[in-house]
């Protein structure tokens, strides 16, 4: 499942969270790398125990939280500090699968990564390449989204982004556990939830239909969430 999530951050959060990335110092991306990652990525990562990785991070998470698109879509259980990275010159990132266990530094915090996400924070026009590139079940699909819009991907797939050859892409990125660990349970409860929620729009929320699907969708979850 590939879901974009249009106007994550408005802009007065985008210029905020720009504003101090920006100013922070920035190191070598192969700080949070696993083996296989490191010997297919080129890019700049902010350290993620600075103040304003930190602060920056906490802004997007608040923004999740007001986001019922990802709510519906993730089922998110735990969150991995957002994290952020930089590429321009050529750098990329080849083809990889994320780590299966995400462990936070100096942290007993640790998650199974589900959910894979990205939220852009560049225009797209401000830089060439740069594509997010993930292999689904339907294909190959390439994502370069405006700046505050974020994608959502499974973890297990394989992607890579395409070399930055003008300008610089910046971006957030940061993984996820969800209530429900299967992939296609969770597009099954998704398009059910939104399938709930156009049917509300049209009859009410109090139609007998209505509420007869909403609890086969809480069904549904009782059965297959682990949380």
């Amino acid at each position: 499942m590939l879901i974009a999530i249009p106007d994550l951050l408005d802009h007065r959060s985008l210029d905020a969270i720009r504003g101090l990335v920006d100013a922070a110092d920035w190191v070598d991306g192969n700080v949070t790398s696993g083996h296989q990652s490191a010997l297919a990525k080129n890019n700049l990562q902010l350290p993620e125990d600075t103040p304003a990785a930190r602060q920056a991070g906490q802004m997007i998470l608040d923004a999740l939280g007001r986001s019922p698109l990802f709510i519906a879509a993730a089922l998110p259980f735990r969150i991995f500090p957002p994290l952020f990275n930089s590429y321009a010159g050529g750098q990329a990132f080849g083809v990889h699968v994320d780590n299966a266990v995400r462990i936070q530094a100096g942290t007993g915090f640790r998650i199974r990564s589900d959910l894979s996400m990205t939220v852009f924070l560049e225009p797209p026009d401000a830089y060439d390449g740069g594509e997010l590139t993930v292999e689904t079940n339907f294909g190959v699909q390439q994502v370069k989204l405006p700046a505050g819009h974020a994608v959502l991907y499974p973890s297990s797939s394989l992607h890579r982004v395409a070399p930055v050859t003008r300008g610089r892409r910046v971006a957030s990125f940061f993984w996820l556990q969800s209530m429900v660990r299967d992939d296609s349970a969770r597009q099954m409860l998704f398009d059910l939830d939104s399938s709930i929620q156009r049917l509300a729009a049209d009859l009410g929320h109090g139609h007998a239909d209505v509420v007869r699907l909403t609890g086969v969708y809480h069904n549904l979850l009782r059965r297959w969430a682990d949380a």
